[in-house]
């Protein structure tokens, strides 16, 4: 397992974003170098964990529980077949870009090392927005990207540290339950009645999707 690119962002325009002032740093692009990443503080006030990209509409994005994203080569490369071209690491606003781990397979609660130091936590999927499908200029993407429930991962930063391309990725640690990153996008998408099965998660989960499974269970009791 190993982590392919760094992926940084620059702030661009877009007729595809409602951000404020018009701009998006979904266009990112492998890092010629090492990596500095840390927790970015709280979501509404803090961007992205890796220095040097940019996080342009922080109502939805960055802050501590999605500092860094995470997409694998080979969905990347599933994503090629289907759509007949092809896709850059980074193309999918991906932060990382990984070969050989199951990165929407990961358990909510499941931490990385990457490098010497660098320890993240999985906290969620990434939900497709018409960023998304504006900066792929892909027809109906939106419901394509839902419809595979493969979403890649955010997650958190556990312990800071500097990452570079080709870097090693070490699974240290592994939740006991079952509530992976596919199963939680699904739950707070196109399958709400699984949105009970997200509490074995615990505190792990991204606050926002515990607190509609919270939510769910108050409604109707399962």
């Amino acid at each position: 397992m190993k982590l392919l690119t760094v992926n940084l962002g620059r702030p661009r325009t877009s007729e595809h974003t409602n951000g404020p002032g018009g701009v998006t740093g979904i266009d990112k692009r492998p890092a010629d170098g090492p990596v500095h990443v840390a927790d970015p503080g709280p979501k509404g006030t803090g961007g992205s964990g890796l220095a040097g990209d940019t996080v342009c509409d922080l109502r939805h994005h960055g802050g501590t529980d999605q500092a860094v994203y995470a997409f694998a080569r080979e969905e990347l490369d599933a994503w090629e077949t289907v759509l007949g071209r092809d896709l850059a690491n980074g193309e999918f606003g991906e932060n990382i870009t990984t070969r050989g781990i199951d990165v929407s397979g990961a358990r909510i609660g499941e931490r990385w090392r990457i490098g010497s130091r660098l320890v993240l936590e999985v906290t969620t999927g990434r939900i497709p927005c018409r960023t998304f499908a504006g900066h792929l200029g892909e027809k109906g993407w939106v419901k394509r990207f839902t419809g595979q429930a493969a979403p890649g991962a955010y997650l958190r930063v556990v312990e800071p540290g500097t990452i570079s391309a080709g870097d090693p990725i070490e699974i240290v640690h592994r939740p006991d339950h079952d509530v992976t990153v596919s199963l939680v996008f699904r739950a707070v998408t196109t399958e709400r009645q699984l949105l009970s099965q997200l509490l074995a998660a615990g505190d792990a989960l991204h606050p926002e999707a515990l607190r509609d499974a919270r939510a769910y269970v108050e409604k109707h009791g399962v």
